[in-house]
């Protein structure tokens, strides 16, 4: 990526959305531009866990204001993630089908522990580089993350269901600020984030950093009344308690440094934030400039530059499950070579047909991963793998639908819940599942006299195979002409054709 280029990150929170445009400055992401808005979907989100109609407008509304802003940019170097919120809504594809339609770009949501990872690498991105051995915690709208890492690199990455929404929702709803009140917030808070004690212990790093949102707010209010002159302290969380009991309600409260905006989840945020200092023996900790959005632009930085996390996680995924890597080399090779045959390239932007193919090939690797379960219906074990994993860089959405390759790599096509209008979605499965019935034998496959086409308006493929290729290869045909009836079941057509014969000069 050239010096120069723009890139964006858009942070779909519980609390707030946040848009960062930045500039590539060798190697560094200075920035241009920082929209925020205070959506508070977080408080839409009901017992049921469906989000309201009023929190989605809420939403799409934003959106459409940011995409005016994202005007002219390309798809790869725009990112938007979501995190506990749309987590947690059974109804979130009526809410991001709208949104992204709005929005004019992909929204990924992102499980807890890659939200941790991008959260840290947007707070060391933006520390002077060093190997201290780091805290870093992130108070969100219904979710609060820890890391500990060094340098760069994440070492323990976990989120726990708690934050300033949610708390402030469930122990401060009528606004006011008691004893009891917080008493009970904090106690409720340490129950969830009990585990935390036994992963971070209190002598495994030398710095702790608080990122965005609560902690921000409170760092804020600290250094106006001078309690925060090396960070924020017990001290100075007490002095800030005893501040909001005394206030007694939300719309009583007068603290500079408190913006109106965040005084509705400011008491649960800090009930969140006097149980982490409690739980973990905390004695004091840095405000960070870096968050999550940061994060999100530096890792688009490295998907451009080849040094795509995701690609190493499924290699590790591989070996944890002991794959065959030769014979997923083969089907990789296989199943490139028939998808790339099929693609109609002028009308597809080559970003775009690049992308698709680190997909079919990170699903290539995977498909043998459910053998480690059983050899029964292994595929639909690889799916259920994939589709639970936490597999850092990957988006939920990313993983269904990888999961969704593997399951629909064999047996039959109508038990996928996937859409067949999607072209090209269609086109990698198909050369899936001829790769893998053309490496069924375990070696390389003999593609001499064969060749494969597709009719997009007809929505047919056809391989077409010449006689001696016919004559040499029975089993294969055999599968190839099941592969035809499993087809007959979908939207499209397969059809596995004779070449002519050649007639030869008298």
């Amino acid at each position: 990526m050239q010096n120069g280029q723009l890139l964006a990150a858009i942070d779909l929170g519980s609390n707030s959305f946040r848009l960062e445009i930045g500039v590539l400055e060798h190697g560094h992401i200075r920035r241009v531009e920082y929209l925020k808005e205070t959506v508070r979907q977080g408080n839409g989100l009901d017992a049921e866990r469906m989000l309201s109609q009023e929190a989605m407008v809420r939403g799409w509304e934003c959106l459409a204001r940011f995409s005016e802003r994202l005007s002219g940019f390309g798809t790869k170097h725009v990112r938007a993630v979501a995190t506990q919120t749309l987590r947690e809504a059974k109804n979130r594809e009526e809410f991001l089908s709208h949104a992204e339609k709005l929005l004019g770009f992909p929204i990924e949501v992102i499980s807890g522990r890659e939200e941790a990872r991008l959260i840290y690498s947007g707070v060391v991105n933006l520390l002077p580089q060093s190997e201290e051995k780091r805290l870093v915690v992130d108070i969100g709208g219904r979710s609060t993350e820890v890391i500990l890492g060094k340098g760069f690199k994440p070492q323990t990455l976990e989120s726990y269901r708690v934050g300033s929404v949610k708390w402030s929702m469930k122990y401060f709803a009528d606004g006011q600020f008691t004893p009891l009140a917080f008493d009970r917030a904090e106690v409720a808070a340490k129950a969830v984030l009990d585990e935390a004690l036994a992963l971070y212990p209190q002598n495994s790093w030398d710095v702790a950093y608080g990122s965005s949102g609560t902690i921000g707010a409170v760092t804020d209010v600290l250094q106006a009344a001078g309690w925060a002159e090396e960070g924020i302290t017990r001290d100075g969380l007490v002095w800030l308690k005893e501040k909001l009991i005394k206030a007694g309600r939300t719309d009583s409260l007068r603290l500079e440094g408190v913006k109106e905006d965040r005084k509705p989840v400011i008491g649960g945020g800090l009930a969140v934030l006097c149980a982490l200092f409690d739980l973990m023996q905390i004695d004091t900790m840095h405000a960070a400039q870096g968050a999550l959005r940061h994060g999100v632009l530096y890792d688009l930085l490295q998907r451009e530059d080849n040094t795509d996390l995701r690609s190493t996680m499924v290699l590790a995924l591989g070996n944890r499950f002991t794959v065959d890597s030769a014979q997923a080399a083969r089907v990789q090779k296989t199943s490139l070579a028939l998808f790339k045959g099929v693609q109609d390239t002028p009308l597809i932007e080559q970003s775009r047909v690049a992308r698709l193919v680190k997909k079919l090939s990170w699903a290539s690797h995977l498909l043998e991963i459910g053998t480690r379960i059983s050899h029964s219906d292994f595929h639909k074990h690889g799916a259920y793998i994939l589709e639970n994993a936490d597999l850092l860089g990957f988006s939920m959405q990313e993983l269904q639908r990888l999961g969704l390759l593997v399951l629909g790599h064999r047996g039959k096509l109508r038990k996928l819940e996937a859409d067949f209008e999607e072209v090209e979605f269609v086109k990698m499965l198909i050369a899936l599942r001829l790769a893998v019935i053309l490496c069924h034998a375990r070696k390389n496959p003999d593609q001499t006299g064969l060749e494969f086409s597709c009719n997009d308006k007809s929505k047919t493929f056809t391989l077409e195979a010449d006689a001696d290729w016919i004559d040499s290869y029975p089993q294969s045909v055999h599968l190839l002409r099941q592969e035809v009836i499993a087809w007959q079941k979908t939207p499209w057509a397969f059809a596995f054709t004779q070449a002519a014969r050649v007639k030869q000069p008298a």
